[in-house]
């Protein structure tokens, strides 16, 4: 992993859908233990890193939860319009079916 890595701020967090805050959680938990790992062969270079990617674990697992808990609002899921254009012939139609619907 990148040493330098920019860190999750709460805010941002907030953005994410419940799949992505999954999916960044499972890249933390595999960037802690490449780091765990270099640290233990001597490799590692930035022992910061651990303390902060420790912390963006701790930040995902609170979002999670308190989303669970309904402590924290998720995001709005974002709309897409599936309606059909309407023609000049479905207009017509619909106009005639209001008119027999009223003369009956």
């Amino acid at each position: 992993m990148a040493i330098g890595t920019k860190t999750l701020a709460p805010s941002e967090l907030d953005t994410f859908e419940d799949q992505r805050l999954v999916e960044e959680l499972r890249k933390a938990k595999e960037e802690l233990f490449n780091l765990r790992f270099q640290s233990a062969t001597g490799q590692l270079e930035s022992h910061g890193r651990i303390r902060a990617v420790k912390r963006d674990i701790a930040r995902l697992y609170t979002v999670i939860r308190e989303r669970e808990l309904g402590i924290r609002a998720t995001p709005a899921p974002v709309e897409t319009k599936t309606k059909a254009k309407k023609t000049k012939a479905s207009k017509a139609d619909s106009a005639e079916a209001t008119k027999e619907e009223g003369a009956e």
